[in-house]
C-alpha cells in the first residue's frame, strides 16, 4: 500500500468499490458495476467474449457425485477470464421456497410423485429458470449454470426445447439497426462416480447418522430412475470418477466451448488444502536483480514456519477423527516455490523432512522495471503522469519497462491450472504479489480487490475447497522476532497530509492503490508497513513515517 495516500484519495478512487466477502470467496457476490476481470484479454461492446453468444450450462448427476462442486469452480474460471458468468443452484431454491427448518414432502424426489409434490416441484424449477432468462437477456449474462440432478433424458431433451424458446434479437455491430437471432446454447455436464471414496468425501464433516439418513434417502429416490447422458443430438461432457476420464459429445461452440473443455480436463472433485506463505527475510538489499540468500532470521524463520504448518496439519487430522472422519494418514504435502533463492531456502527445512519440493518460474514476482531502488517521493516528482495512471487502477498499470498485475495473472494461468489439477496438500512459498493474485483467484476477488491483500510473515494463509465457495483461514506462525512481523497501528489519524510524509521507498505496483484492507487477505485490522524497493513486499516501518496506512482505517470507519 502507498505511504502517502490520504483517506480522501482513496474513497473518491476512479475504480475504487467496496470490499468484496472476506474468508469466505466471493463467487456468489457478483460486482455492483462492469468491470475488467482479473485475466480478462478484452473488452467488447456486448460484454461476450470469445465470440460465444449466450450458453446455459445444465449439470446431470446423482446426488453427492460433485456437480455444485464442478459449477462453482467452472464459474470462477470463466469470471476470471472476464466472461459474465452466474451460478444458479437449484437446491438454493427448493430450500428457500419449504422455509428454514421445514421439510420437504417425503415424495418429493420421486418420480411417481404427489400431485402436491408435482406441483411445488414446478413452482420452484420456473422461479429458478426465470431468474436464468433474466440474468442472460436482461443483465448481459453470457453463461448461466443450472446446478440441478437432471436425472431424466426426456427432461434434458425438454430442457434444451425450453432454452431454445428463449432467444433475443441483439444488433450486430458493424450493421447499424440490423438484427440476429442470438441462440440460447445448451451443454450438460455429467459427474458420474463409480468410486465410493470419492463419494464419501462429500460427507466428510457429517455425523455418521445424519450421513447415511441423507444419502440414503436421497439415492433410493434417484437410483431407479436414472439415466446416464447418452442422447447423441445433445451437448455433452461426462466426467468420470472427478476426472479420470472425459466424454464428449458434440460441443462445436467455438472457442469459449474448448475453454471450458479444456478447463475440465484439469478439474477434479477431491478435496484438498492449500496453503499460502511468504519467503523469509533476506540478507542482502532486496531488490528485484538481487538474488539474495536467507538472512539468520529469514533461515530461523523457515524452521519455525514449517513447524507450525506440520503441527496444524496433525491437529486437523485428529479434529476430524474427533468428529467421526475416518482414521486415515494425512494427505501428501507437496511444495511449490519460485526459482529466486529466498523461496528456495525457505522451503529447504520441509525438503530435510522428506517433503517434495518443486521449483516453478512461473512464480517469480512482479518485474519493476525502471521503478527499482527509486524512492517513492521520486516516482511522484519525476512520472506524476503515471502515478496518476497508477492511482486509477492499480491493478491494469505498468510502469515503463515493468509488470502489472494483469500481465503477473496472464503468466500464472498455467499455475493457476496446475493448481486445480493438483490432488494432494500444497504449499505455495512466493513473493507477496504472486500470493495476491493466486488468492484472489481462488476467492473469487475482483481485479480492484488484488493489490491490496497482504500477507504478513507471522501468518499461514489455509484456504479449504467447499462445495459452494472456498473458505479460508490463517495459521499463526508463533515466535517470530518481532522485527519482520509488521507491527498494527494504533490511534490513527485520517487524514495525515502527504507534506508532512517523508520520503521513503514504495513499489510502484502497489504506489497509490485504494486496496481493500492492509492486514491479512480477510482481515480487517490495518497494519503498518512500507515496502522494500519495487519488489511489494511489505518490511516494518517506524511508528512515525508514511501516513499509516490510512485507507485501510478509512474504509474500517
Amino acid at each position: 500500500m502507498d505511504t502517502l495516500l490520504t483517506a480522501d484519495v482513496a474513497a473518491n478512487a476512479p475504480r475504487f468499490r467496496r470490499k468484496s466477502s472476506t474468508y469466505v470467496d466471493a463467487i456468489h457476490d457478483l460486482p455492483a458495476r462492469e468491470e475488467l476481470a482479473p485475466a480478462q484479454l478484452y473488452s467488447t461492446e456486448s460484454g461476450r467474449l470469445f465470440h460465444s453468444g449466450r450458453i446455459a450450462i445444465a449439470t446431470v448427476g446423482l446426488p453427492a457425485r460433485g456437480k455444485t462442486h464442478i459449477s462453482v469452480a467452472l464459474a470462477r474460471y470463466l469470471r476470471w477470464l472476464g466472461v459474465k458468468t452466474r451460478v444458479f443452484h437449484l437446491g438454493d431454491y427448493r430450500r428457500e421456497n419449504v422455509g428454514r427448518g421445514q421439510s420437504i414432502p417425503e415424495d418429493y424426489f420421486f418420480v411417481n410423485a404427489s400431485a402436491s409434490s408435482v406441483l411445488l416441484r414446478q413452482k420452484i424449477l420456473k422461479r429458478c429458470r426465470d431468474d436464468i432468462y433474466h440474468f442472460l437477456n436482461h443483465e448481459n449474462g453470457q453463461i448461466a449454470i443450472y446446478d440441478a440432478v437432471n436425472p431424466l433424458a426426456a427432461g434434458r431433451r425438454s430442457l434444451v426445447k425450453e432454452f431454445a424458446k428463449h432467444d433475443v434479437e441483439v444488433s450486430q455491430a458493424g450493421e447499424p439497426g440490423g438484427l440476429s437471432l442470438m441462440k440460447f446454447k445448451t451443454l450438460f455436464i455429467e459427474s458420474a462416480c463409480t468410486d465410493e471414496r470419492i463419494i464419501e468425501e462429500n460427507y466428510v464433516g457429517w455425523s455418521s447418522e445424519d450421513a447415511v439418513k441423507h444419502y440414503l434417502s436421497r439415492m433410493s429416490a434417484k437410483i431407479p430412475h436414472f439415466e446416464t447422458m447418452e442422447e447423441p443430438e445433445l451437448n455433452y461432457i461426462k466426467m468420470f470418477n472427478a476426472g479420470e476420464r472425459l466424454t464428449i459429445n458434440n460441443c462445436n461452440f467455438g472457442y469459449l466451448s474448448y475453454r471450458i473443455v479444456f478447463y475440465l480436463l484439469n478439474l477434479h472433485i477431491k478435496s484438498r488444502q492449500t496453503y499460502f506463505v511468504r519467503a523469509g527475510t533476506t540478507s542482502d538489499e532486496d531488490s528485484y536483480k538481487t538474488d539474495a540468500g536467507l538472512s539468520s532470521q529469514g533461515r530461523l524463520y523457515a524452521e519455525k514456519m514449517g513447524q507450525a504448518l506440520l503441527q496444524h496439519r496433525d491437529r486437523e487430522r485428529l479434529a476430524l477423527v474427533d468428529r467421526g472422519g475416518p482414521d486415515i494418514p494425512l494427505k501428501p504435502l507437496r511444495v511449490w516455490t519460485s526459482t529466486r533463492r529466498r523461496t528456495i531456502e525457505t522451503a529447504e527445512w520441509l525438503y530435510e523432512q522428506g517433503y517434495s519440493v518443486r521449483q516453478r518460474t512461473q512464480l517469480s514476482q512482479l518485474n519493476p522495471g525502471v521503478c527499482e531502488k527509486m524512492s517513492e517521493r521520486r516516482i511522484r516528482a519525476e512520472m506524476p503522469d503515471e502515478v496518476a495512471k497508477h492511482e486509477a487502477d492499480p491493478y491494469h498499470h505498468r510502469y515503463p519497462r515493468a509488470e502489472s498485475y494483469h500481465d503477473l495473472a496472464v503468466r500464472l494461468e498455467p499455475i493457476i491450472l496446475e493448481l486445480e489439477r493438483q490432488q494432494d496438500d500444497l504449499l505455495i512459498i512466493a513473493h507477496e504479489s504472486v500470493l495476491r493474485v493466486l488468492y484472489g483467484y481462488l476467492m473469487a476477488c475482483n481485479a480492484t480487490d488484488i493489490p491490496g491483500l497482504s500477507f504478513p510473515r507471522n501468518e499461514i494463509i489455509e484456504i479449504m475447497p467447499a462445495s459452494y465457495n472456498n473458505e479460508s483461514s490463517s495459521i499463526p506462525i508463533p515466535d517470530l522476532p518481532a522485527e519482520i512481523i509488521p507491527p498494527s497501528p494504533e490511534d490513527l489519524k485520517i487524514p495525515v497530509p502527504p507534506s508532512e510524509a517523508p520520503s521513503g521507498t514504495a513499489t510502484p505496483m502497489i504506489l497509490g492503490s485504494p486496496g481493500i484492507a492492509p492486514g491479512s487477505p480477510k482481515s480487517s485490522t490495518p497494519r503498518k508497513t512500507a515496502t522494500s524497493p519495487a519488489t511489494g513486499d511489505s518490511t516494518p516501518q517506524d511508528p512515525g513515517e508514511g501516513s499509516l496506512r490510512l485507507v485501510g482505517r478509512a474504509l474500517r470507519d
